[in-house]
């Protein structure tokens, strides 16, 4: 009997082999049913419905994607990609695909008459304050930002998740769905009309901000709410020349118009009216001239755009068998912060490694709660930052009260996890912090250090990803891990620090970790620390083992 009431019974699934099965789709009718009992069905083909795609396929999770257009939105919309987010993308192999900023790049924002007039002062993202102003600069990643459209991003990650194992499928709608304690049935029509059933394991709603899964599911929404409803135009013009002081945003303030222009650094700019009104071709040249305060130049308009401004983060980020990402789970606002695209492939990431483990066979689907618990706090985090900041100051309308600013490197790669995947992060600790402020708290990211392996300069951030690790000077925990990993089925790799891995800085690498020479540490396969041990108990088997059937929801073995 199937049901999509959202409090649905988990039974865990059995066996460790991931195999596909399925009745081919007939060419007419809805009587074709297309069964994967092991699979994840993502629905939402923008980035975070991609890189879900993405992150379970680079985990051998047989994976299948739905969006109902035929390819990216004709906006390019998005632009800034976090370092951390580089960091994700790096694992899975697209470092060198997606171009990164130079260094010490910074977004920077500034009020102007016009783009050719004159500027009046540049508005920072964050205060500087005794906290961000650091004596010596700290290199918290391998990684740089990025600043590529999303329009020539997602057909890199489309390519990727294709490239390893996703079947991805355009022109194909999401109709309805049910739920039972097994499996998820998704009604799915292809632009041909062609209409037919898939059964996976999961259902992943990337299906953005108006999520039509999250409605049914009955899952209501708290925050700011509704801020306003703007309109756009994106266009083509010559204006490289006003970026050579590396300003790229600008608040054009004059007595009878206000919008926002950006660029997107190929060419294509963007002018956000502080108003509904539509436009019609004539009108938005003349706006695009008072923006640019030129009408000398040639201006080819591509596309306009109305948009919804909110900031709501879901109640619940699961239901059953379904699990809300991206926009569909938190609708944030456009910020310098990039809390919007950025926090839901975070969201993607986090959930990649939980789903591959279930599946798998290693964990109970008890591991499948802490996606909520973890992923829910830090979008309201980001909520609450995004009105305390400038860009948002005057809309918060007592949103964000009395909330302290965060440091920005602190939301970037200093963000708490608190859930039964951790042990050790208690309710007194801060929600986040700068990672040399953490060294190296459980349910925080494990720090970036420069290493040698086998001669090769890394990051220890690309030890990990990829299965539980254990870092470790002494021996004795890398036995201890083997036996662990062989009790509990459950892959582990311990990297011996000294033999295995040499620190480019040994007392550096201690202080990251907060590590003795007799302590480990144990990384979670999407790279956060799960459990660290100071120094070494009178048994490390034992201590590991307990600690990794807790953090891993460990199927145990008969």
């Amino acid at each position: 009997m199937l049901t999509t009431v959202a409090n649905v019974r988990r039974v865990a699934l059995c066996g460790t082999k991931i195999t596909w099965s399925f009745h081919k789709r007939t060419q007419t009718g809805v009587s074709s049913i297309e069964t994967h009992p092991k699979s994840v069905l993502v629905v939402g083909g923008g980035l975070v419905g991609l890189s879900t795609a993405l992150f379970l396929a680079s985990r051998d999770v047989p994976t299948v994607l739905v969006e109902r257009h035929a390819g990216s939105s004709l906006h390019p919309r998005a632009i800034g990609y976090t370092p951390r987010t580089l960091e994700l993308f790096r694992a899975v192999g697209l470092e060198s695909r997606i171009p990164q900023a130079p260094a010490n790049f910074r977004l920077r924002r500034a009020k102007a008459e016009s783009l050719s007039g004159k500027w009046f002062e540049e508005i920072p993202y964050t205060p500087p304050t005794k906290q961000t102003q650091q004596t010596q600069p700290v290199e918290y990643s391998p990684c740089r930002g990025a600043a590529i459209a999303q329009d020539r991003l997602e057909p890199i990650l489309r390519e990727k998740a294709i490239e390893l194992g996703a079947d991805v499928r355009f022109n194909t709608e999401h109709i309805r769905f049910e739920q039972d304690a097994n499996g998820v049935v998704a009604w799915l029509r292809e632009r041909n009309g062609k209409e037919y059933t898939l059964r996976a394991a999961y259902m992943v709603a990337a299906d953005g901000h108006r999520s039509p899964i999250r409605t049914a599911l009955g899952i209501s929404r708290s925050g700011r709410g509704h801020i306003r409803s703007v309109r756009s135009v994106l266009f083509r013009a010559d204006l490289e020349e006003y970026l050579r002081a590396g300003v790229t945003q600008f608040e054009i303030k004059q007595p009878d118009f206000e919008a926002f222009l950006t660029t997107y650094g190929d060419g294509r700019w963007v002018l956000i009216f502080s108003d509904d009104k539509e436009r019609d071709e004539k009108s938005l040249r003349t706006m695009i001239s008072k923006a640019i305060g030129r009408s000398d130049l040639e201006i080819e308009i591509l596309t306009t755009g109305h948009w919804e401004i909110t900031a709501l983060v879901a109640d619940s980020f699961a239901s059953g068998r379904i699990f809300l990402a991206g926009d569909a789970a938190h609708t944030l606002p456009p910020s310098r912060g990039g809390y919007g695209a950025n926090t839901g492939i975070d969201d993607a990431h986090n959930l990649a490694w939980k789903l591959s483990s279930v599946l798998s066979g290693t964990s109970t689907e008890k591991l499948l709660d802490t996606y909520d618990a973890e992923r829910r706090p830090v979008a309201q985090l980001r909520h609450q930052q995004i009105f305390v900041r400038m860009d948002y100051k005057a809309d918060a309308n007592d949103t964000a009260k009395d909330v302290p600013i965060i440091d920005e490197q602190a939301i970037e790669f200093g963000q708490l996890y608190r859930s039964s995947a951790v042990l050790g992060a208690g309710e007194k600790l801060p929600p986040a912090l700068r990672p040399d402020q953490w060294a190296g708290q459980p349910g925080t990211r494990a720090p970036h250090v420069w290493v040698s392996k086998d001669g090769k300069r890394l990051s220890t951030l690309d030890l990990l990803q990829s299965s539980w690790v254990v870092l470790a000077e002494d021996e004795r925990w890398c036995t201890a891990a083997a036996k662990t990993s062989e009790q509990l089925d459950i892959k582990i790799k311990c990297f011996q620090i000294g033999t295995d891995v040499i620190p480019a800085d040994l007392e550096a690498f201690r202080t990251a970790f907060g590590m003795g020479t007799t302590g480990a540490c144990l990384i979670r396969p999407d790279g956060y620390i799960a459990w660290r041990s100071t120094d070494i108990p009178t048994s490390p088997l034992h201590a590991l083992t307990d600690a990794l059937k807790l953090v891993s929801s460990a199927k145990i073995l008969a």
